[in-house]
């Protein structure tokens, strides 16, 4: 019989569940009060985690240890690996020379500020969240607006406002990856299935979103009655991006939803303009027609070859996964299952099945398991990190600067990668203690509003770490657990975890710094931040209302 845990320490749910969040509140306050860096706030949050662990729950300080130690690895092999190899493939992408190809194309579209941004930011900024996510799409692509003439503030605030449905599979399906290996011990699946069963459940949720998103874009752009001249493009974009995105997340991979969806929504937009045109161009104000746009000729001849190392990683990451699009396959052609022949399973010792949950987190007593699966081959990190260096040849890179890039890939993230790893340390910490299960049994007690609380959690995780795997981690766990306590489907609550957190990710402190440096305009966080705030908590609101109607009248889209 090992460590049995105790989820009402200090003799009250609520007391205990205050006491529970102090890791998240110490993370809260540093990070958007006192303003400090991300890694440090981390840092402190895990410090404070661990004296949780062990002054109020009193879990054995072996055991806490242990736990944090097991949550950085997973942290280093779950969630780096991916984000990390992701990133670097963009930075390949750019160290070629053939992003300036894409941008070219990008820039000959169209002359049509409307159509521009749905092109770029909507379309261009859901590929860069797909294949690399951690705020890149929302500096490339405010950067490139701004290049072409857009009002530098509105170009970021764009970019952060089409930043929103694509996020939830950014960083080729991290998030949901995330989510369903930590949750698979709780909802007694494999983290494969558990994965696959989120991502379907967001892929439902979110094309809902994607459809409003585009037009919403050009309201604010514009106003409505210019809104209502591209209605054609709008329509288009939102309900080409919106049907790939259901059908890749329900039936491919997560790892490819956005990477489908936004080529989709941009080859759905080219192949309308070339048989529909706006009835007038629409430009700034005293902006004067161009004759030529930049890169016109490029857009004709080079799109295909500007293209292609994205069509190396999609074949990539399809090959991969062929296993679980086409099943039975023979064992010679069936690469998944190859792949899946490298993996590790193993139990962390000194801390596997030696922490004991109980009633009502479980029927009766129950060991908690602590296994760890590296997935050596099969990882979208190793596909990605397979496909750069792919491309990255036929691009005619050398070795010497595909190191190179690995390298500055490697400062460029660093501090990045040590957030993740104690953000992950966190979330173990939390849950081998208790303190995750005191959460989700006081989260409990909000009933049937539960579903609408669930997108507003997920938001303020966003909102503090910038990204929806972090919040995954740190409120997935604790959204399943409550959902089960009230007899909600426990996949519709993680999903919704995710797919509400992704409308904070337009007025996180990060993505508004990001957004702000890529166009020079350090210190305008504050004139964006009150620029998209109202839109961040309205759209969420409809994500929780999404929610609320799928746990009760819409059951049947819930995947069992």
């Amino acid at each position: 019989m090992g460590w049995l845990q105790d989820y009402q320490p200090a003799g009250g749910l609520w007391l205990s569940a205050a006491l529970a969040a102090l890791p998240i509140i110490v993370l809260l306050v540093t990070l958007g009060v006192l303003r400090r860096s991300a890694h440090l706030s981390a840092g402190l949050a895990l410090i404070t985690a661990l004296l949780v662990a062990v002054l109020l729950y009193r879990m054995p300080a072996g055991l806490a240890l242990d736990s944090a130690a097991m949550g950085l690895v997973f942290g280093v092999w779950s969630v780096a690996w991916i984000a990390f190899h992701a990133v670097y493939f963009h930075n390949v992408t750019v160290a070629t020379g053939r992003f300036d190809d894409i941008k070219a194309v990008l820039a000959g579209f169209s002359e049509d500020r409307r159509l521009q941004a749905l092109l770029i930011a909507f379309g261009f900024g859901a590929l860069l969240e797909g294949i690399a996510g951690g705020g890149s799409p929302i500096a490339i692509t405010a950067a490139m607006m701004a290049a072409l003439g857009f009002p530098p503030v509105k170009a970021v605030v764009l970019a952060l406002l089409a930043n929103t449905a694509p996020v939830a599979f950014g960083g080729l399906g991290n998030p949901l990856i995330v989510l369903g290996r930590l949750t698979a011990p709780i909802l007694d699946l494999k983290q494969e299935q558990a994965t696959e069963l989120f991502s379907s459940m967001v892929g439902r949720q979110l094309p809902l979103l994607a459809l409003i998103v585009p037009g919403f874009l050009i309201v604010v752009l514009a106003g409505w009655k210019r809104m209502i001249e591209v209605w054609p493009a709008v329509l288009t974009a939102g309900l080409s991006f919106a049907v790939m995105q259901f059908v890749t997340s329900n039936f491919i991979s997560p790892s490819l939803v956005d990477v489908v969806a936004a080529l989709a929504a941009m080859a759905s937009l080219w192949i309308l303009t070339r048989f529909w045109q706006p009835s007038a161009i629409w430009r700034f104000d005293g902006e004067e027609p161009v004759k030529a746009s930049l890169g016109a000729a490029k857009a004709g001849r080079g799109a295909l070859y500007a293209w292609a190392p994205y069509i190396v990683l999609i074949a990539a990451i399809f090959l991969s996964r062929i296993g679980t699009i086409f099943k039975n396959l023979p064992e010679w052609l069936d690469l998944t299952k190859l792949l899946h022949k490298a993996d590790w399973v193993f139990a962390w010792p000194g801390l596997h099945k030696e922490v004991v949950q109980h009633a009502p987190i479980t029927p009766k007593d129950t060991p908690y398991a602590a296994t760890l699966t590296v997935d050596f081959l099969y990882s979208p990190g190793t596909v990605a990190l397979i496909a750069a260096i792919v491309a990255g040849f036929a691009m005619g890179a050398r070795p010497r600067l595909l190191l190179a890039t690995y390298r500055r890939t490697l400062h460029q993230m660093r501090w990045a990668l040590a957030t993740i790893f104690m953000i992950l340390a966190i979330a173990f910490v939390m849950n081998y203690s208790g303190a995750t299960q005191t959460l989700g049994l006081a989260l409990a007690t909000t009933g049937v509003l539960f579903p609408l609380f669930s997108a507003y959690i997920g938001w303020l995780g966003v909102f503090l770490t910038g990204s929806d795997a972090s919040t995954n981690s740190l409120f997935g766990p604790m959204q399943v657990i409550s959902a089960q306590q009230l007899h909600v489907d426990p996949i519709l609550a993680g999903a919704t975890n995710t797919s509400g957190g992704v409308m904070g990710k337009m007025i996180s402190p990060q993505n508004l710094s990001i957004g702000a440096t890529a166009i020079g305009q350090s210190g305008k966080e504050g004139a964006l931040l009150r620029q998209t705030f109202l839109w961040s908590v309205v759209l969420t609101a409809v994500v929780g209302v999404i929610s609320l109607l799928q746990a009760t009248v819409l059951r049947f889209m819930i995947p069992s």
